[in-house]
């Protein structure tokens, strides 16, 4: 860990998938010499008992419907906290750039003029399908995977994603943060080009004792979702 400095320091911690055996010795560095941990709803919660005692702990979780923080206010204390002359460690589920808000939380530390690190983590998108016996890619089988989001920013006017060059594509295709939205996601792909009997496998809790996949394909895998009250965090 770098010696602390007059303006203090933030991290942008990846906390990894869940299983705690997944946390990069970076990261567990990090949170051992940590004066301020904002940490995620995702985060594996044994972290926190690696932080010192004197350690301020503060939740900043996000879940469908229930922010405990907005995006702003985040970014705005971890900002002051780091004015403040801390070590910040912000814990982030996964891989703070990967569908993590980790690039905002740069981008406003940047514009503030504060220092800060990016440590990256092992993302549920590759270690879920590993833990569930499904590798990504395949030297015989495909040779890309490709990554999207299934909950956009809302302000958008419309969607990012090219659903038609999905269908052409091919390869493996994983989608986080969209189980909500299953049911539209997989009528517009379907509308789009891609073959109603695509294999569909959703994971939630990857790499925890709570890990549960769902599989089907992309023609009924919304009504497997509905019938088995399957929800988030699901990849």
């Amino acid at each position: 860990m770098a010696e602390k400095t007059k303006m203090g320091k933030c991290f942008l911690v990846g906390a990894g998938p869940g299983d705690l055996g997944l946390v990069t010795l970076r990261a567990k560095e990090c949170v051992e010499h940590a004066e301020v941990v904002v940490y995620d709803y995702l985060c594996n919660q044994e972290m926190m008992r690696w932080a010192p005692e004197s350690a301020e702990l503060i939740f900043a979780g996000k879940k469908a419907g229930a922010h405990t923080l907005t995006q702003a206010q985040i970014n705005a204390l971890l900002a002051d906290k780091t004015r403040e002359g801390k070590n910040v460690v912000r814990l982030k589920g996964g891989d703070p750039f990967l569908f993590g808000r980790g690039a905002e939380e740069a981008q406003a530390l940047a514009a503030a003029g504060l220092p800060f690190v990016v440590v990256p983590g092992v993302s549920s998108a590759i270690a879920g399908p590993a833990y569930a016996g499904i590798p990504v890619t395949h030297r015989g089988k495909n040779s890309h995977v490709t990554f999207f989001t299934g909950h956009e920013d809302p302000e958008k006017t419309e969607s990012a994603i090219d659903f038609a060059a999905l269908a052409t594509l091919g390869g493996t295709q994983v989608m986080l943060m969209g189980v909500e939205r299953i049911g539209a996601i997989a009528r517009e792909m379907m509308a789009s080009g891609v073959r109603k009997d695509l294999p569909v496998a959703l994971i939630r809790w990857a790499t925890t004792e709570r890990q549960e996949t769902l599989i089907g394909t992309l023609e009924n895998i919304a009504e497997r979702v509905a019938a088995k009250a399957f929800t988030a965090p699901a990849i």
